[in-house]
């Protein structure tokens, strides 16, 4: 290393006084130095020390070092975990100035997470990771557990991942469980009826159907699973503990463009004010300019997410991003914020694959960049994942059934089938999935014993 650990935390104090004069709100902070195979296991268990055991993780691991050592993929300069203190790791290979930006760039991230009201309204860092290693307990509870063991955990878990985002979206919004909708139907009703025989006399009001099960289409798979399914304890209590930690993960999946472009915008305007040797400048210019340069093929989160900031400080003033900030999703943040004026500026185009060949079919013109800004809006986050939900359950056989809400985007065939075998193995019935496929309605039927027919 060329440099020490007590440089190291001068360079912070210097940087977190930056911060504090600039604004930003933070939990306290915590580094760790870590080698290049620490990284690469973190990188793994998202940041977390301690998660329940299972093999895509190992399978993970393997991958990335693979390509890592065949300087196929890199790594990151840093992880970041939204907990409080807040827990970052540092790359031990590192140069001085690299640390000192990535220092500055986690406070950035720091800020982010305690301030956007999706981390506020749907995570507590406070227990964060508590949270994590109380679930990896738990699971390794049962592994060991001579009644249950590690075959029936796996599967358990096999299928829970490939559901855990099949699960409510919107963070922070509190949603109405079968008996709140039934209240709510039959007080409507009654109010109906009531109505009805007080002003004019019309048709008598259509009784609600009370015994539908769901009352109405509901995105959380895995919860309606969890609730109805036939499931002893432990089964619940997996398919829970994968919601719980699915839940902590929305909403940076939800902002990743947002908080990738807010630490970005920190680290570049805090360097700018440490008066930072000439050295150490220039290797800040060409480090700052490697994180935030466009990609060819797609979009870089850290390019995008700086040039709408810096777009809105000139704009709007410094105090409208401490706004966007707090309010804002990447679904939100785009389609309000990326004008046609930044479109044109960033060079922006869209291209699709015909006839096995890719084709730019839009650019950033005067009609083409607001199709470019609503297919990116449409296609980041979780609306990148396929929308579909719960709409009835047989009260004869438990046939579960699904709708597919339809928007453009077809299912992958493949994956689309694999992923309902996933759902019998936890609902132990028959599945049947409504989609559309090149233009026509399609049921997609899957037994008990997991054979598929289309209808």
């Amino acid at each position: 290393m060329e440099y020490t650990v007590t440089e190291l935390e001068k360079w912070d104090e210097i940087i977190e006084e930056k911060v504090k004069e600039l604004g930003l709100d933070y939990y306290p902070q915590e580094f760790e130095i870590i080698n290049y195979n620490d990284m690469l296991a973190y990188e793994v268990y998202v940041g977390m020390p301690s998660m329940y055991p299972h093999w895509s993780f190992g399978k993970a691991y393997e991958r990335l070092r693979t390509l890592y050592n065949y300087n196929l993929t890199g790594l990151p300069y840093e992880m970041v975990i939204n907990s409080n203190p807040c827990i970052a790791y540092l790359m031990k290979d590192n140069t001085l100035l690299l640390q000192i930006l990535t220092i500055a760039h986690v406070y950035g991230h720091n800020d982010f997470f305690k301030n956007n009201r999706l981390f506020k309204e749907s995570t507590s860092a406070e227990y964060t990771v508590e949270m994590f290693k109380n679930h990896a307990d738990i699971i390794r509870a049962y592994i060991n557990d001579p009644s249950i063991g590690y075959v029936e955990v796996e599967e358990m878990l096999n299928a829970a991942h490939a559901l855990k985002f099949q699960t409510n979206r919107a963070s922070g919004v509190r949603y109405l469980d079968d008996e709140e909708i039934r209240k709510r139907k039959i007080e409507d009703y009654k109010n109906m009826e009531n109505n009805n025989s007080i002003i004019v006399p019309r048709e008598k009001p259509e009784a609600p159907d009370i015994e539908k099960i769901p009352q109405e289409p509901t995105e959380d798979i895995l919860g309606f699973i969890s609730k109805y399914g036939d499931l002893v304890e432990w089964q619940r209590n997996i398919i829970e503990i994968v919601r719980d930690e699915t839940k902590y993960f929305i909403p940076q999946i939800e902002t990743k463009i947002m908080n990738e472009g807010w630490a970005s915008f920190w680290h570049y305007n805090i360097l700018k004010k440490l008066d930072l040797p000439q050295n150490l400048y220039m290797e800040f210019v060409k480090r700052h300019n490697d994180v935030v340069v466009p990609l060819q093929g797609s979009i870089n989160p850290y390019f995008l997410g700086f040039q709408i900031y810096n777009d809105l400080v000139e704009k709007y003033g410094i105090e409208k991003i401490f706004e966007v900030r707090f309010v804002e999703r990447d679904e939100s943040f785009i389609r309000r914020y990326l004008t046609k004026e930044l479109c044109i500026r960033l060079n922006l185009f869209q291209y699709v694959n015909k006839d096995k060949k890719y084709i730019i079919d839009e650019i950033s013109d005067e009609n083409g960049w607001r199709k470019i800004r609503n297919a990116l809006s449409n296609s980041c986050g979780m609306g990148s994942i396929p929308y579909i939900r719960v709409t009835n359950m047989s009260k004869l056989d438990k046939t579960l059934t699904l709708e597919h809400v339809f928007d453009g985007r077809e299912l992958q065939l493949k994956y689309a089938i694999e992923t309902i075998k996933y759902i019998v193995d936890l609902w132990k019935h028959k599945v049947i999935l409504n989609t559309n496929i090149d233009g026509k309605k399609v049921r997609i039927v899957c037994d008990e014993n997991k054979k598929i027919i289309y209808e």
